[in-house]
């Protein structure tokens, strides 16, 4: 008895969570032919060829770059955000980090192993996944170090410009216009300017 309890509950359980997990797909469209990859970047093998126009349905997007899991006819896989469409305030816009919470996408992180095990075991590519876990890590670890050369140039930049800002405020103070004692100006060093004024009287 016991047991047929604990299973009616976990039914219903599964019952009650099916709604909201549906609620969490979200219907798009494609803009173009395009590939949907076995994973978040061109690199990765095609899936399938999603038509223009085609309907699809947007499971999550990562918030580090901008593609997005979708299901189309079937299958799964991964598309650049810029060739889905999604409804928005009764006009299509663009899948885009801006609109991940008011269309109500998730955001996801992509793990080879867990996806590729649970949509891929019978593609040929499959067997290669150990090669493409290695290539994703050294290319996430390529991104991470790019990221951070372009941060420590922007900083390089910022302080290039504070000091080159500095060094004009410095030499404003240092050349100013100096009305002379017969109505003439001097445009030079204030010290040099007042030599000049005392040799003229």
């Amino acid at each position: 008895m016991r047991k047929y309890l604990f299973s009616a509950a976990a039914a219903l359980c599964a019952v009650v969570a099916a709604p909201s997990l549906a609620d969490a797909a979200v219907r798009g469209f494609a803009t173009a032919n395009v590939n949907m990859r076995s994973g978040p970047s061109t690199s990765y093998p095609a899936v399938t060829v999603i038509p223009n126009g085609a309907p699809v349905t947007i499971y999550g997007c990562m918030s580090s770059v901008n593609w997005c899991d979708v299901a189309f006819s079937g299958g799964r896989g991964w598309v650049s955000g810029n060739y889905v469409q999604a409804a928005y305030q009764q006009r299509r816009v663009h899948v885009g980090p801006q609109y991940y919470r008011p269309l109500g996408i998730p955001t996801v992180t992509f793990e080879i192993g867990n996806y590729w095990d649970r949509h891929y075991r019978g593609r040929d590519f499959y067997r290669d996944r150990d090669r493409w876990d290695r290539r994703d890590r050294d290319r996430w670890d390529r991104d991470r170090d790019r990221d951070r050369r372009y941060r420590d140039r922007d900083r390089d930049r910022v302080d290039w410009d504070r000091d080159r800002d500095r060094r004009s405020d410095r030499d404003r103070s240092r050349f100013e216009v100096i009305p002379g004692p017969g109505g003439e100006t001097c445009i030079a060093n204030e010290i040099e300017c007042l030599r000049n004024q005392e040799t003229r009287r």
